[in-house]
């Protein structure tokens, strides 16, 4: 047996989490920092941009304002300048909301759905390269049991 492995049954059961957590977060922001540098060099664009463009391809009847910020869990204020340039670059469509003229509804324009359909292609084959040590069953069963630490699983 390894000192690790030995480490890691002799300790209490905090410890390993705790380690874990930490791997998590390590492996978290070394992958999102790869991406965020593709989407600038490749795309000229951020992530939180791509994020908005995934939301709305996933919705693609559109959102509201609040909604999209509630998919997205950030405020409106940091939602509305994404939607503002995206917007002008001609790839979301923004309308009022029927009986609401105070709020407005956003969805992909068809420019907008190519556009991320082009970005998605790419940022799939990164995460594959990033994650490529992980075999396929293996991830399925990491993804399973981190989907048992969450209310959804997605």
């Amino acid at each position: 047996m390894t000192l690790t492995r030995e480490k890691t049954l002799s300790e209490p059961a905090s410890k390993a989490r705790l380690r874990l957590w930490l791997r998590l977060l390590r492996v978290t922001r070394e992958v999102e920092g790869e991406l965020r540098e593709k989407l600038r060099r490749d795309h000229a664009t951020t992530l939180p941009r791509f994020d908005v463009m995934a939301a709305l391809s996933r919705n693609p009847e559109g959102l509201k304002m609040s909604e999209l910020s509630g998919v997205l869990r950030v405020s409106n204020g940091n939602v509305t300048g994404i939607i503002e340039r995206l917007v002008e670059e001609g790839h979301v469509l923004r309308a009022v909301v029927d009986g609401d003229r105070r709020a407005f509804s956003v969805r992909l324009t068809e420019a907008g759905r190519a556009e991320f359909a082009r970005q998605a292609a790419e940022h799939e084959a990164w995460i594959d390269a990033a994650l490529s040590a992980i075999s396929p069953e293996d991830a399925g069963e990491i993804t399973r049991r981190l989907g048992a630490l969450t209310k959804r699983e997605g």
